[in-house]
């Protein structure tokens, strides 16, 4: 540390000079006349300040990857070359007085507060949780207040005051509109108050296909070599399934889509079907809420219904609609894929139709699909 102060001495009287045959001297100059204790304190500050810089996030490359779905909030996050954290949050976002209190009287203690555009918003709940608000289920979800306050959500649990490179995903058929990545790279780039007393910067930011940061993720987990292979992403989400055609990296647009017959279809007509069986129909956040939670049944006019058997069945109606979609997109390939990736929340649900579309073909899906495209992100953000 005495190293440290005589250098901080020397550098703030700005007559350091590097010689060839020595590593520093001083030039002689009327600043000598500071009294040792003046130098002492000046010095003692600048590495006080040095060394809590030197020692703080500050000197690493802090990267965001955040994917706001129309059902869950994915973020990975972390700084550059390290190991990324992940957190995910129920994509519910409206206005605070939206919400009732505990029956208790206590504190919703699982509630983030957020600010958006000078009103308070509770973000990454359930979106049944707020009353007299609906949640945004249309083409233009990122320019909605609901999906601001995700987004600051996500900014304050990265953990980060500020993020060097932030990287997000949109559906493909948006991807395509380059009107609509710009107002979202303006839309994210910049300093953001998040909270009263929060406020988090973001310097760079990077729109991909959603699909895009799933690949990225099974070739980091599987280690693939993908250089040849013409390779099917798929990514069924709760507003939408998309799909991209990679092929000696390079992203074919004509072969690319959306299909609206979503996870969020499935769920609909799974209810409609419980509906025919047990007399009442169930919501579609309930049904929601049980697969992200990993129940096995909800509660059917006081009783307990399984509801594997029902989306399964849904998913043996919709999906099949979903996989036309993507073969006649196809039609433009001068040849058959090698490989389909299926990535995404919503993967159980469609990969029996596409295992009996491509029999011939591995569908291969990353562990914790759900975090695949935001982990995909991260590691985008580690090449930027």
């Amino acid at each position: 540390m005495r190293q440290f102060c005589a250098l901080f001495a020397l550098v703030s009287l700005g007559r350091l000079v590097k010689l060839s045959d020595g590593p520093l001297a001083v030039l002689p100059c009327h600043e000598r006349r500071l009294t040792s204790l003046v130098m002492h304190r000046r010095c003692t500050e600048m590495t006080s300040q040095w060394w809590t810089t030197f020692n703080s996030q500050e000197n690493y490359v802090n990267i965001l990857g955040i994917d706001i779905g129309y059902s869950n909030l994915k973020l990975a996050f972390g700084p550059q070359g390290g190991g990324a954290k992940t957190h995910l949050r129920p994509a519910g976002a409206a206005p605070a007085d939206r919400f009732g209190s505990r029956f208790d009287g206590k504190a919703q203690d699982e509630f983030l507060h957020v600010l958006v555009r000078g009103q308070e918003f509770v973000a990454g709940v359930s979106p049944d949780r707020a009353e007299m608000w609906t949640r945004s289920l249309h083409a233009d979800y990122t320019a909605s207040a609901s999906y601001e306050a995700l987004f600051h959500a996500g900014l304050l649990l990265s953990e980060m005051d500020r993020i060097d490179v932030l990287v997000t995903g949109l559906p493909v058929s948006q991807y395509l509109d380059e009107a609509r990545r710009a107002a979202l790279t303006e839309q994210m780039r910049g300093t953001h108050q998040v909270t009263p007393k929060r406020a988090i910067t973001v310097e760079k930011v990077k729109v991909i296909p959603q699909p895009i940061g799933g690949l990225l993720d099974y070739i980091a987990q599987e280690d693939a070599d993908i250089e040849d292979a013409r390779v099917l992403v798929i990514d069924p989400g709760f507003f939408s399934v998309d799909w991209v055609v990679v092929a000696n990296k390079d992203l074919h647009r004509q072969s690319s889509g959306t299909s609206l017959n979503a996870s969020s279809v499935i769920l609909e007509e799974a209810s409609r079907l419980i509906a025919k069986d047990h007399g009442a129909a169930v919501n579609t956040e309930t049904l929601e809420n049980a697969v992200r939670a990993g129940k096995p049944t909800v509660l059917v006019l006081g009783q307990r219904v399984e509801i594997t058997p029902y989306i399964e069945q849904a998913a043996k109606t919709v999906g099949p609609v979903v996989v036309e979609s993507i073969q006649k997109s196809l039609r433009t390939e001068s040849k058959m894929p090698d490989l389909v990736v299926l990535v995404g929340g919503g993967a159980q649900f469609f990969r029996e139709a596409l295992q009996a579309a491509f029999p011939r073909l591995t569908v291969a899906t990353p562990k914790d699909s759900v975090f695949s495209n935001a982990r995909g992100f991260w590691l985008m953000g580690n090449t930027l």
